[in-house]
């Protein structure tokens, strides 16, 4: 994807350089990619699929945690 669009690692990313994420929101679609690999592959979320996604992934961690 190499459109303007500004990307920003995700606040779920570890901070010791592993489990990386990049971010792009835009009105229609929420843009994922590998920081490692920026002209590699993207996926595209729908902001619905995208809230059910973190909704799910916040839910596994907090369980995880206990």
């Amino acid at each position: 994807m190499s459109d303007p669009q500004k990307w920003f690692k995700s606040s779920y990313s570890g901070s010791d350089g592993g489990d990386r994420a990049e971010i792009a929101a835009h009105s229609a679609a929420i843009h994922v990619r590998d920081p490692q690999a920026p002209q590699g592959p993207t996926l595209a979320f729908t902001p619905e699929a995208w809230a059910e996604f973190t909704a799910y992934a916040t839910a596994s961690a907090r369980t995880s945690e206990r």
